[in-house]
């Protein structure tokens, strides 16, 4: 009797990706030798991605998808201010970061010009500026309504900027469990919203003095 083959889906492309990349310290190099390997056709391929290159895009996306999926299951999110829901999706996506280390160390490292490692995140960007837009309150909107230069737009700019900050610093971040990373969100995003409210001195300084110490033992 025949065996049946496995069916093909977005998600077990991209665990087959991601495992053919750690395993042979590269990306696949071409459509046709990754189907092959893996047991089915460029046709099959097709059928969810255009090229490797939309693989890679897929998988922070997917990350952040995630993310969102987890965060929603506390019953208790939907009560959460801006603040409180933005540091959940934060601690929630760099441990999903942090189960997946390997592979995103290695592609966001993978080339010398780091623009062409950031393309990867192009995704990931319009899909955490949709997830800001959500979460922002109309409390927020009425801030920057007082505030001219916080426009919508501005906001989810910035937080964007963050979460790039933020992920550098993970990268490099050598503490056990990532502790110093948990400290650097809460104080990075605490700081955001001091901004917004016109208020930010000391949370500035605050946060000037953790990464300043970071900066003095990563140099000592």
């Amino acid at each position: 009797m025949a065996t049946k083959k496995t069916s093909i889906t977005k998600e077990s492309i991209v665990s087959q990706y991601m495992n053919s990349t750690l395993e042979n310290n590269e990306r696949p190099q071409s459509v046709y030798l990754f189907a092959k390997k893996n047991g089915f056709t460029e046709a099959e391929f097709y059928n969810f991605f255009g090229n490797l290159e939309s693989i890679e895009k897929e998988i922070y996306v997917m990350f952040l998808e995630k993310t969102i999926e987890l965060i929603h299951k506390d019953s208790n999110y939907e009560s959460y201010d801006m603040k409180s829901k933005l540091l959940s999706f934060y601690f929630t996506f760099f441990e999903l970061l942090a189960a997946n280390r390997s592979y995103v160390i290695m592609s966001l490292n993978e080339n010398k010009n780091q623009l062409k490692n950031l393309l990867q995140l192009s995704g990931l960007r319009t899909a955490f500026k949709k997830f800001i837009d959500e979460i922002t309150t109309d409390e927020i909107r009425i801030q920057q309504e007082k505030i001219k230069y916080f426009q919508e737009k501005a906001i989810q700019e910035s937080a964007w900027i963050q979460l790039l900050f933020t992920l550098k610093f993970w990268l490099e971040d050598g503490s056990p469990n990532f502790e110093k990373t948990d400290v650097y969100i809460e104080k990075s995003v605490k700081l955001s919203f001091e901004l917004m409210n016109a208020a930010p001195i000391n949370s500035l300084i605050d946060f000037g003095k953790f990464i300043f110490k970071e900066k003095m033992q990563n140099n000592s």
